[in-house]
Formats: C-alpha cells, sequence, structure tokens
C-alpha cells in the first residue's frame, strides 16, 4: 500500500533542477529533503527557488514533489531568493574596491522591491570606508562597518538582522563568507583569499543557500562581479526614481508630473542635487540606470 502525505516546506537550495527543502511540519519536521518540482511550474514560466514556502506532496513510492509554492512577499531574479525581509550589501574598504554604482544599483533592486537594505564595510583593518556610511546613513539605511578579523562591529549587524530572513551578498572577495562566519561561527562557510592577479575573489559559495539560525534563516549567496550585474537591474525605467528613497520628498514638486529628472525644467529632484540635499554621486548613478534602461523602450 502506498501512504503518502503533504507538508509545508521551506526551499533552502536548488541546483540544477533538483531543490533541497527543510519540512516545516509533519513528523519529518525538521529534516532537509530533496524535491522534484511539478512540470506545471516550468509551463507557467516560475522556478522555485530559495526561500520560497512550498507544499510538498511525500510519498513511499516517489521522490518527493513540490505542488505548490505559497504566494511570495518579494522576488528576486539575481541572485534567486524569495520572501526576503532584508539584504546585506557586504562591501571591501581595501581590495577589491567599493563600486558605489554597482552598490547604488543593488539597493536600488532593494528599495524597488520593498527590502530592507543594510550597507555593511568590511576589512576596516586596512583602510576607512571613508565618505560612503555618511551618505548612505543620512537617507535612511543602516550602516555598519565590521572587522573580520576582530569581530569588532559585528553586534551591530546582528542587532539589525536578528528574527528577519535575510541574505548576504557582495563582489566576490569582499569578505562576505568570512562575515557571516564572525556572525555564525558555527556555519563554517568555506572561504577563499583574493586573486592577487585578478583583483577578486574567487567565488567559494556556488549557490544560493539558505542556513537556519534559530527560529529564521540567512542566506548565503554566490559572489558577482560588476560585468555581471552591467545590464542587471529588474526596477522598470519608469519606476527608478522611485526606487531612490532620497527622491521620493522632492519629486512631488517637480514642474511636471512625469519629470525624468534629467533635463527637464522646474525639476525638484536637479534642484536638491546643487542644494546638497541629495549625494551627487547617487544622482550620478540614477543617471547612469536611466540611461543603462533606455533600450526598454
Amino acid at each position: 500500500m502506498n501512504n503518502s502525505y503533504e507538508l509545508n516546506g521551506i526551499i533552502t537550495k536548488a541546483v540544477g533542477g533538483v531543490y533541497y527543502a527543510d519540512a516545516l511540519d509533519g513528523h519529518i519536521k525538521g529534516e532537509n529533503i530533496k524535491c522534484a518540482a511539478r512540470g506545471i511550474f516550468r509551463n507557467k514560466k516560475i522556478s522555485p527557488a530559495a526561500g520560497d514556502r512550498v507544499k510538498i506532496l511525500v510519498s513511499d513510492s516517489a521522490e518527493p514533489v513540490i505542488e505548490e509554492i505559497f504566494e511570495r512577499k518579494n522576488y528576486l531574479a539575481r541572485p534567486p531568493l524569495a520572501n526576503l525581509d532584508c539584504i546585506v550589501f557586504v562591501n571591501s574598504t581595501a581590495e577589491p574596491k567599493i563600486n558605489r554604482f554597482v552598490l547604488d544599483k543593488l539597493i536600488t533592486i532593494a528599495d524597488g522591491n520593498g527590502i530592507e537594505p543594510i550597507v555593511v564595510f568590511t576589512k576596516t583593518d586596512l583602510d576607512t570606508a571613508g565618505e560612503y556610511p555618511e551618505i548612505y546613513s543620512k537617507i535612511g539605511i543602516p550602516v555598519c562597518s565590521v572587522n573580520n578579523i576582530t569581530g569588532e562591529g559585528a553586534e551591530d549587524v546582528r542587532r539589525l538582522i536578528e528574527g528577519k530572513f535575510c541574505a548576504f551578498t557582495g563582489n566576490s572577495g569582499v569578505g562576505k563568507s568570512s562575515l557571516i562566519n564572525v556572525l555564525y561561527p558555527e556555519l563554517e562557510l568555506k572561504t577563499a583569499e583574493i586573486s592577487r592577479k585578478l583583483g577578486r575573489g574567487r567565488h567559494t559559495t556556488r549557490q544560493v543557500e539558505l542556513f537556519k539560525i534559530g527560529d529564521n534563516y540567512v542566506a548565503d549567496t554566490p559572489g558577482f562581479s560588476a560585468v555581471e550585474l552591467e545590464n542587471y537591474c529588474d526596477i522598470p525605467r519608469d519606476g527608478l526614481d522611485g526606487a531612490f528613497r532620497e527622491f521620493r520628498e522632492f519629486k512631488c514638486e517637480c514642474r511636471f508630473s512625469n519629470c525624468r529628472h534629467i533635463k527637464e525644467t522646474g525639476c525638484a529632484v536637479k534642484k536638491a542635487v546643487e542644494d546638497g540635499k541629495i549625494s551627487e554621486s547617487r544622482y550620478n548613478s540614477y543617471l547612469r540606470l536611466m540611461e543603462e534602461k533606455k533600450s526598454e523602450y
């Protein structure tokens, strides 16, 4: 006799169409199980992702199958993640150097998807973060500086992410996995030294993976390069100004309701930049993103 039952789970890893999920109820609660996905998801062009809450059919005679993906709070196509509360953007003060445009692009993606961005600067034993902490803290983004060797500053990060489903992401070699190890040494994530020839780190995280911490999860994501993100941003061009949080209080004062804050007269956003109320570097990142997304039209 074939026994089968359904349970709720959360996907912790997806590798080449194979999924791993923690059982959230049933007699195997807490176990991590290997699953396949119904073909209906492929037909609908939906891919289960780490962080997805799902319904799984478990049977004695077949591999467990993901039957349903519950409604998502949010979803990022890259890295593929669902239902995030916050993202920690990790930046190195030394090698590799901070790329402010990439950081602004990532913050835009988070803000545009209703995910809280947190900015962390690592390798503070080698150099300072300069003007960056002030730029981002001024617009209401939590900013921390952490020495991954001594652990100084890590407690500030821990307080910000406590009780939240959080992802860590950053350019290759910034010390992302090292930071997670400082916060959660029990995970013992693999790390690698910076390549002196290329000036960037080797990818020690190969795919998005969730790790259970107490009653919640943290996600480690593969390192990326600026080139890989060059043409990526999932916010429509017409919605970019709304994803720059510091623009919001000024754009309603623009002379034209459809103002794109580029060359228009009577633009309150441009005036705020001139008056020092909006960071020039952030405004330049906005202009660059608008230029990148011209191809959508």
